[in-house]
């Protein structure tokens, strides 16, 4: 993903401006809940043209891309419908609607992964599709594996400062087979520094390989939600698009195809899905997927050239006097703007806006409003609310933010005390799962509708302590006599076991006591003790726990001067009682 240069800008002007056209077709028929993000946070919105500087490191570094544009669709032009993506069997299958098997399952999956471990990013798979087209063409067409593995590495230009960002070689060329400079590698591109942080195991088999489209995908889903993003906000979107590649252009490609994939997609099998045309016009290319496009070590199976093409098609540095061309494009004739071999302009959106739902003018609880968790454990239940227009009927795709309030360490799945989720077409938002922490104590949950004028729903919340747990009975791990002489120090450690109802209990207190007897448990001042932290002699222990396994091993235990059978009284919370009989004996005199 290169700096654009002047040449290219306006070589690529004309594909800037149907992108925009595309854009602009398909934001008529913008789903309710990314329709109506663009109303809210209008304060962090980016202005047309303005590119927001990212918040990370760009995943690639700056490394070439395909800038291949999906059929302008304008969909509330009579007769148009033949431009929209098709499902197999009806007739009217884009090609370009097709994403290869395993590619498609990745995303989805990794939307899945993302929606359980961070759901107030509301990241959309197509996003990932979309990325996955620019980056790579979607793997090359789908040509990867039975384990989505690529079947032979997909690298980015060599990041040498050359025309690209200089990026020293980060991984012993592990990765990208560079041990001088860095290469953008794998479906998603990802240099090895970033994947170094970013690397995700998608498919289960234990590894981070960013040459396997389930790994690359998760990653770059995570990547995405990074920093507390909700993809549902434009803004957010907008910023998480640029994280890959700080570039106007870029972001308008990936917008291009989101919403072309939004539109309606089908699975094509492996290997067969379109490649892009490799010579970065906007052209709409084929293939088979077999990465015959130019050499394989060069990404999406071309080298960022056309064939046959001079240097005119390489991303270069800028030259001082390469000025970029300000003058209105005309979208080019053919399947991506105008009637095909006419050169005439493609017809402009409707100006009548599209009709869109009532707002939410109520939001109501479902389920209980009350909610109590113990300490450290999850809620059962999530807050949820249902929200409604004034005609009682519910609203989809609305935006609704959960915060915790209050003194409380509680944090919402993720670690996070604010989530925005999208209503369902049922007019419900559940809140992410709530996580108990170990401050007990009340707080409240507040679900307000962003930007609309529905009074907030409020939940109220409670920890509680743990239980604390108990034991019916203590024994002794064994049977050994416990003895020592006086002055000194009992060898063999004591050890012991708490259970309840047969079965050993962690975390049971005990209180080891020394007593004068069993029927007059007083606290003795004469035989063994035990030292506290200070070093001090104590003959009662209070801060004592089993284990994980039910065990607990006594600190060592001394004796002073006098001998005797001393009584060791041990007491566990629950009330079991062990009572250990303790031998001192006489010190021996030295030998003369």
């Amino acid at each position: 993903m290169a700096p654009l240069i002047g040449r290219r800008l306006r070589k690529g002007a004309a594909t800037t401006a149907v992108a925009a056209a595309a854009m602009a077709a398909l934001t008529a028929s913008q789903a309710p809940g990314f329709a109506d993000s663009d109303q809210g946070d209008r304060h962090r919105e980016q202005r047309a043209g303005e590119a927001p500087a990212p918040e990370d490191t760009p995943i690639d570094g700056g490394s070439s891309y395909h800038t291949d544009l999906p059929p302008l669709v304008t969909p509330d032009k009579p007769g148009s419908s033949i431009d929209l993506p098709g499902l197999p069997g009806s007739g009217n299958t884009k090609p370009e609607a097709g994403i290869p098997a395993s590619v498609l399952d990745a995303y989805k999956k990794a939307e899945a992964a993302l929606r359980e471990s961070n759901p107030g990013c509301n990241l959309p798979w197509q996003l990932l599709a979309a990325i996955g087209k620019v980056e790579s063409g979607q793997a090359r067409g789908g040509n990867v594996e039975a384990d989505g593995t690529t079947v032979s590495p997909i690298l980015g230009p060599v990041l040498n400062g050359d025309g690209f960002a200089l990026i020293k070689d980060t991984d012993g060329g592990a990765y990208d087979g560079d041990s001088t400079h860095d290469r953008a590698v794998g479906p998603m591109q990802f240099i090895p520094s970033t994947w170094a942080n970013w690397g995700r195991d998608g498919n289960g088999d234990g590894e981070k390989d960013p040459n396997n489209v389930y790994d690359a995908a998760l990653a770059a889903g995570n990547y995405l939600c990074a920093n507390g993003r909700d993809l549902s906000v434009k803004a957010d979107l907008d910023r998480a698009i640029l994280g890959y590649n700080h570039s106007q252009e870029y972001l308008n490609t990936v917008l291009s195809w989101f919403e072309y994939y939004k539109r309606g997609t089908h699975e094509v099998p492996d290997g067969t899905g379109v490649l892009p045309s490799g010579d970065g016009s906007g052209g709409s290319g084929s293939g088979s997927g077999s990465g015959d496009k130019g050499k394989d070590s060069d990404k999406g199976g071309g080298n960022g050239k056309a064939p046959g093409k001079g240097p005119e098609n390489a991303h270069t540095l800028p030259k001082p006097d390469d000025e970029t061309d300000t003058s209105t494009p005309t979208p080019p004739a053919g399947e991506h703007g105008g009637a095909p071999g006419t050169g005439t302009p493609t017809p402009k959106p409707p100006t009548t806006p599209p009709s869109t739902p009532s707002g939410t003018s109520k939001l109501t609880t479902v389920g209980a409003k009350e909610l109590s968790a113990i300490a450290g454990t999850e809620f059962a239940q999530s807050p949820r609310v249902k929200a409604v227009d004034a005609a009682g009927k519910p609203v989809a795709g609305a935006r609704v933010r959960y915060e915790i309030l209050g003194e409380t360490d509680a944090r919402f799945l993720g670690l996070v005390k604010s989530a925005t989720m999208l209503t369902g077409i049922d007019g419900t938002a559940t809140a992410p799962k709530l996580l108990a922490g170990e401050k007990t104590g009340t707080f409240t949950v507040r679900a307000t509708a962003v930007e609309r004028e529905a009074a907030p729903v409020e939940f109220a919340a409670a920890v509680k302590a743990r239980p604390v747990p108990q034991a019916d009975a203590l024994a002794r791990l064994d049977d050994k006599e416990l003895t020592a002489q006086a002055g000194a120090s009992f060898a063999d450690a004591l050890a012991v076991t708490a259970t309840s109802k047969g079965k050993a209990t962690a975390d049971v207190p005990v209180t080891a006591t020394m007593i004068t007897s069993a029927k007059d448990p007083e606290l003795n001042d004469k035989g063994p003790y035990f030292l506290d932290d200070k070093g001090k002699p104590v003959r009662t222990l209070t801060a004592l726990k089993t284990n994980a396994l039910g065990q607990l091993t006594l600190p060592k235990i001394l004796t002073d001067d006098h001998a005797g059978t001393f009584l060791l009284r041990l007491t566990a919370e629950g009330g079991a009682v062990l009572d250990i009989e303790l031998t001192v004996t006489q010190a021996q005199a030295p030998a003369s």
